[in-house]
């Protein structure tokens, strides 16, 4: 079940649509991204290969935080020792002024990369590490943190361990990344992903839905990544390719925008942690620090004055 005459169908991408098979307790949620991952991926210059990486996390940001219904802070970061040595991604939950966003910055040494070729696999990238998850509620409630092993199969391998390991809840995932080029204008990448997921009452359940299951696991496995990234395919049209032998229900889209909450208060509020003598090391000349957002290369600058406590 697809389309009743009151659904509205998603857009082209930047978006989140949420689904569900109920009969076989299965959610998931399908997110395609196109001017919000080429404006993430803008900020940075990054190798091709880092930049699929960094795409596929922030897709997968939109993919695990848009399940939480959050009021606040949702953050996607792996740590390594190979020359793609951190990702990091934050999906900001939809407040009463703003809707849901995401943001993602990824670091890499380029010469040690580059014996790896152009198309270096996952596990010669990253190296080995881990991932985390952090979820930060904006007023009230603790932080919560899970790690888990960064997996060599890639970001949404290392997801699944997350979710068996950590949550014991069965995922399967699949993410895409894709460069577009357009004469005259920078290389602009857009991303897909889709993730199921069973509920726990359905883990336990008996062999023949553990059966069902592995086929739709298995249906997830063949989705190819131009489907994911694919702005001209519709994405229930992707959902009824892949389960119109099951009872899918598909709920309203939700939009997903470009997000930093970078500010000079935020800065300055971690500088004044810092002693006299490291500020003055940061500082310019003029006495001002001159800050650089990493995720959305927005300058800042913080006079002496906002440092006063």
């Amino acid at each position: 079940m697809i389309s009743p005459s009151s659904y509205t169908p998603a857009p082209a991408a930047d978006f989140v649509l949420p689904f569900d098979i109920a009969p076989l307790g299965v959610r998931g949620r399908l997110v395609r991204l196109s001017d919000v991952s080429a404006e993430a991926l803008t900020a940075h210059k990054l190798p091709e290969a880092a930049a699929r990486v960094a795409a596929e996390t922030l897709t997968l940001s939109a993919l695990l935080g848009s399940a939480l219904k959050l009021d606040g802070r949702m953050t996607v970061q792996t740590r390594s020792n190979g020359p793609l040595d951190l990702i990091a991604s934050d999906y900001y939950g939809a407040s009463a002024d703003r809707p849901a966003g995401v943001r993602g910055y990824a670091r890499v040494d380029e010469a040690r990369a580059a014996p790896h070729g152009n198309a270096p696999k996952f596990a010669d990238l990253a190296g080995t590490g881990s991932l985390g998850i952090t979820i930060e509620p904006r007023v009230g409630g603790e932080t919560y943190q899970g790690i888990v092993e960064l997996s060599p199969d890639g970001i949404a391998a290392s997801a699944q361990t997350y979710f068996e390991q950590s949550e014991q809840l069965p995922t399967a995932i699949k993410l895409a990344a894709a460069p577009v080029f357009e004469p005259g204008k920078p290389v602009a990448w857009r991303a897909g992903g889709i993730i199921l997921q069973r509920t726990a009452e359905a883990a336990k359940s008996d062999d023949a839905k553990n059966d069902e299951w592995e086929r739709l696991k298995m249906f997830i496995a063949t989705v190819e990544d131009f489907e994911l990234v694919d702005t001209a395919l519709k994405a229930e049209d992707l959902l009824w390719r892949l389960f119109h032998e099951d009872e899918i229900r598909v709920l309203p889209f939700e939009p997903i925008g470009f997000r930093c909450d970078c500010s000079v208060d935020r800065i300055a509020g971690v500088l004044k942690d810092y002693t006299p003598e490291d500020r003055a090391k940061l500082a310019d000349p003029d006495g001002v620090i001159r800050a650089r957002c990493e995720f959305c290369g927005k300058g800042h600058e913080i006079h002496p004055q906002s440092l006063q406590k």
